[in-house]
């Protein structure tokens, strides 16, 4: 049984019971009060000083991860519009408007790495990397779950951005910042746990989106929007996350190649040749010719390639809509694409000598000693607290002095679930360590070190 797109696009807020709250309008609908959520959420915000590419760059014009966010999220509201005006022309959609659906598309874009730890993804695998390695993850392994265990052995940015949108943002509701299932929806790119029977078709299937915490969470997005169940705890992608897929692989395809270029990882030349070859325009040729400034013939060629491949993808989301509503989409729009070719290679280049270049390179094996450093300090400290809380053994000075960094240390205390459940104390850990920025992580572990005071 195939989706349906007025089920899909739901206003309904997980977690919430008030009605009003999911009424379209036309002045402000839900979709947007989702975008100004986010906006101006403090998790939002320290995407600011968080790695896109280049770890604790010194150059201004190098992007973070929130500018990567804004520069997907207006990728993502083009896609939504256009994609949007199709659908409006196609299917009864009551009151939706296409600008409703390029909202949702751009708010789950914005939020797309919310929940990434800090120094990019090698954050991530320093996570992982811990939870196998580590003496004393061994401790926690040995009293959690199969499926608690998958969560962390596999740690996903995916699922601790989920556990951002729907419990630590706004955590005295139910639901967190209660975002609207459509939005959700569309954020979840790998609709599945951790560890299941089946995992999603296709692409979707990779990752997977949100921890075993926030199950309920998911299951009411899931049932509100109408997917396709895979199995237990999966299901089929919202049609919508494709486009946010589309928004996120064009910036940083784009863009981080723009980045290596100013850097001088990249010569212009090769820059202009490939991104001319995408465009195929002989005006733009001419036009890019007569500009003098190199920064400015390299940003006129980024916005005509990412205009370029807007229009493609858009084209491919309409020529495509059966299999999206069946969940049957085995790859990424991109992979559809007439200029997927050149766009490979963009990707080729970017892979040896952007992402591989040097001083990435060193401050991802930093990291991945900052990272789990610091989880080797606080998760015995955490333990031993529990263990005090229970009413056993006294914790030692430093576990009860290290315990109060924590910032929901006094909250932590008096639930009853984290003195008891290992799981529960890892992820309080966990949601400390990843919110940090790359210059807090750097800093506080120098001081817990004693490297710097």
């Amino acid at each position: 049984m195939a989706m349906e797109w007025k089920q899909l696009l739901s206003p309904h807020r997980v977690g919430s019971d008030r009605e009003k709250d999911n009424r379209i309008t036309r002045s402000r609908s839900p979709f947007q009060r989702d975008f100004d959520r986010i906006v101006f959420c403090s998790s939002f915000r320290r995407l600011q000083d968080k790695t896109q590419v280049f770890p604790l760059a010194k150059a201004d014009y190098v992007r973070t991860r929130l500018t990567h966010s804004l520069e997907t999220s207006s990728i993502g509201r083009s896609l939504g519009t256009a994609a949007g005006a199709y659908l409006c022309d196609n299917f009864d959609l009551g009151e939706i408007q296409p600008s409703d659906i390029g909202a949702i598309v751009a708010s789950a874009c914005l939020a797309h790495d919310i929940g990434n730890p800090p120094l990019g993804h090698a954050g991530e695998e320093a996570i992982r990397h811990w939870f196998t390695h580590s003496p004393v993850a061994a401790d926690m392994r040995g009293v959690m779950s199969e499926e608690q265990s998958a969560d962390i052995e596999q740690f996903e940015g995916n699922a601790q951005g989920f556990r951002v949108l729907t419990r630590l943002e706004m955590p005295d509701q139910n639901g967190g910042m209660q975002l609207t299932c459509a939005t959700l929806a569309a954020f979840a790119k790998y609709p599945s746990a951790s560890k299941v029977p089946v995992r999603p078709a296709g692409v979707a299937g990779k990752k997977y989106n949100f921890f075993r915490s926030e199950a309920g969470f998911f299951h009411e997005v899931a049932e509100s929007t109408g997917m396709i169940s895979a199995g237990p705890d999966a299901w089929q992608r919202h049609p919508l996350a494709y486009l946010v897929e589309a928004a996120d692989d064009i910036a940083y395809r784009i863009v981080d190649f723009e980045d290596g270029q100013r850097l001088g990882l990249v010569d212009y030349g090769e820059l202009e040749r490939l991104f001319l070859e995408i465009i195929d325009s002989e005006r733009s040729a001419e036009y890019v010719g007569s500009i003098q400034n190199p920064v400015r013939k390299t940003e006129f060629l980024r916005a005509q390639v990412i205009g370029k491949l807007v229009g493609q993808a858009v084209q491919v989301f309409t020529e495509h809509l059966d299999e999206l509503l069946n969940g049957t989409l085995a790859k990424p729009l991109l992979a559809y694409i007439p200029c997927q070719e050149p766009l490979e290679r963009i990707q080729k280049r970017s892979s040896r000598d952007i992402y591989n270049h040097r001083r990435v390179a060193e401050v991802v094996g930093a990291g991945f000693e900052l990272v789990s450093g610091m989880l080797d300090i606080f998760v015995p400290c955490v333990n031993e607290m529990a263990v005090e809380r229970r009413g056993g053994a006294k914790a030692s000075y430093r576990s009860r002095r290290l315990f109060y960094l924590l910032p929901e240390a006094e909250m932590c205390l008096v639930n009853e679930k984290w003195a008891t459940d290992p799981y529960t104390r890892l992820l309080s850990v966990l949601d400390y360590v990843s919110g940090m920025t790359d210059s807090y992580a750097v800093d506080l572990y120098q001081k817990l070190k004693g490297i710097s005071l």
